[in-house]
This record gives structure tokens, C-alpha cells and sequence, in this order.
């Protein structure tokens, strides 16, 4: 038996191409274009690529790109004035402040202070109790993009068995309060879970996003299902997952690393940026997103 290969890169392709097209409905209607402003401090390489991808990214869908870069000195208050000033600039929908933020900088008192309905990252407690309670509110970007692939794999979550392997406040948590709210059996799991492979070996869905290479072993998965592997770790061999590679042979359908969960990141935060000027301007988009 051999995996579908469930294709991250033609899936986020498609998403950014459906955000451009629905951006150009909010402009007609408001006459502007939606906003993203992206807040760096210091000059960590990761975050610096991260942040350019981010800005070509806004750009190509049609919207404006708002890129602040502060010296990794930065006093937190300054920090903190500047996230107000983007909470009450209307030509900005979207506030992403790129973490981890340096150790001098409270990263909760930072992002607590982002206006919730422009928290496009979805990190901002008040958005996790929405999605906690089922109201609207904006979900951190991978986890959504996890949910996506896996309802172009199924027709229908309702009643599946899934297992989540990690509890960060990123990306376990709110995985599983998606899939819960799918109608999905929630089994929430981490690296200390006694047992973890007899979890996993009944899991219709597993997703892991524990941060460990290979960590999931192939003989853990249940013929058939379908593998989202969050991970993305830097080894001497290259990029690998938390999964280890051999679970393709097992699972009816499962992410590669890179080229799967991690395209998706982006195109998310795209779309909630969309999502947010649209709700700001009063226009209806489709449900293509």
C-alpha cells in the first residue's frame, strides 16, 4: 500500500489564488485594499526570510503590505506603541508581530495587546475562547491549514477517530478543538502520553506537531489513515518530519516534509487577513475559503 501524497504546495497555490481573486471583490466594495502589517524585532535569520515570504505573499494576492523591523534592543513599551498605533491605523486588517520575540520582551504582554479582530495569527486569548466556545474568531494559521488538507482527503470528518501529538498553544490545541468541532473523537497526546503508539494505532487522523524527528513510527499508524506531519526539523540530512517516512507505506494519505503542512502557513494568514477586512467592511465572501 502506497499514501496518497497529500500536495501542500498545490493546495496553498489554489488558496492564494482564491484570496486574490475575493480581494478584488473588498476593494470594489470599499475601495481600498485589505492591509497586513507585520512587526520584526531583531534580524534572526528564519524570522527575516519568513517575513519577506510573508510580504511577497500579501502583495501577489492584491492587498498592502505594512513591514516593520525594530532593532533587537527595542524596549518593550516601544514595542507595545507601535502594536497600538497598527490596532488603530483602519488601512491595517491584519497584525502579525513574527516570534519568539527577544527574552527582554513579555511575548504574552505583547500579543495580548493586539486587537483581537485583527489577530490574524490567531494567537490572542480572546480568539482561543472563541474558538474554545464555537464563535467566530480567527485560528491559528497551521492548525487551519491542517484542517483544510484533511477535508480535501475526506468528505466528511464527522465520527472519525483523530489522535493530536502535541499540546503548544500554536498548533495542538487549537487542532484539536477544530477537529472536535468536526464532530471528530478527540484524542489530545504529547511526548510524555503513556502508551502513545496503542492511541495512535486506532486513529483514523493523526497529527503530529511534537517537534521530534521520526518520532511517530511507521508501525504505530493504522493502515489507511490519514498522517498530517506539523514537523519541520533541521537534521544533517535536510528537513524531516515528526513522522517517520516509512508511515507512507501505512496510511491511505499523509503529508510530505517539506511540501506539505508548511505552504499552507502563509496562504492561511492570507486568508484571514481577507477574512478580517471583509468583516471590517461589511462585504459577504463566498465559502470557497
Amino acid at each position: 500500500m502506497s499514501a496518497r501524497i497529500i500536495d501542500g504546495k498545490d493546495f496553498a497555490s489554489a488558496l492564494r489564488a482564491r484570496v486574490a481573486t475575493q480581494v478584488a471583490r473588498v476593494v470594489a466594495a470599499s475601495g481600498r485594499k485589505p492591509g497586513l502589517a507585520v512587526v520584526l524585532v531583531g534580524e534572526d535569520p528564519a524570522s527575516s526570510v519568513y517575513v519577506r515570504s510573508k510580504g511577497k505573499a500579501t502583495l501577489a494576492a492584491g492587498m498592502e503590505s505594512f513591514e516593520h523591523r525594530l532593532p533587537v534592543d527595542v524596549a518593550e513599551d516601544e514595542l507595545i506603541a507601535l502594536v497600538d498605533r497598527l490596532n488603530a491605523d483602519p488601512a491595517v486588517d491584519g497584525i502579525l508581530v513574527q516570534l519568539p520575540l527577544p527574552r527582554h520582551i513579555d511575548e504574552r504582554r505583547v500579543i495580548t495587546r493586539i486587537d483581537p479582530d485583527k489577530d490574524v495569527d490567531g494567537f490572542h486569548p480572546v480568539n482561543a475562547g472563541r474558538l474554545a466556545t464555537g464563535l467566530p474568531g480567527f485560528v491559528p494559521c497551521t492548525p487551519l491549514g491542517c484542517l483544510m488538507l484533511l477535508k480535501d482527503v475526506h468528505s466528511s470528518l464527522a465520527g472519525l477517530d483523530a489522535v493530536v501529538i502535541g499540546r503548544s498553544n500554536i498548533v495542538g490545541k487549537p487542532m484539536g478543538q477544530l477537529l472536535l468541532a468536526e464532530s471528530c473523537t478527540v484524542t489530545m497526546t504529547h511526548s510524555r502520553t503513556r502508551d502513545l503508539a496503542a492511541h495512535v494505532a486506532r486513529a483514523d487522523i493523526v497529527v503530529a506537531a511534537v517537534g521530534i524527528p521520526g518520532f511517530v513510527k511507521a508501525e504505530w499508524i493504522k493502515p489507511g489513515a490519514s498522517v498530517i506531519d506539523v514537523g519541520i526539523n533541521r537534521t544533517d540530512a535536510g528537513l524531516v518530519g515528526d513522522v517517520d517516512p516509512a508511515a507512507a507505506d501505512v496510511a491511505g494519505a499523509i503529508t510530505p516534509v517539506p511540501g506539505g503542512v508548511g505552504p499552507m502557513t502563509i496562504a492561511v494568514l492570507m486568508r484571514n487577513t481577507l477574512v478580517s477586512a471583509a468583516r471590517r467592511e461589511g462585504v459577504t465572501l463566498d465559502d470557497t475559503l
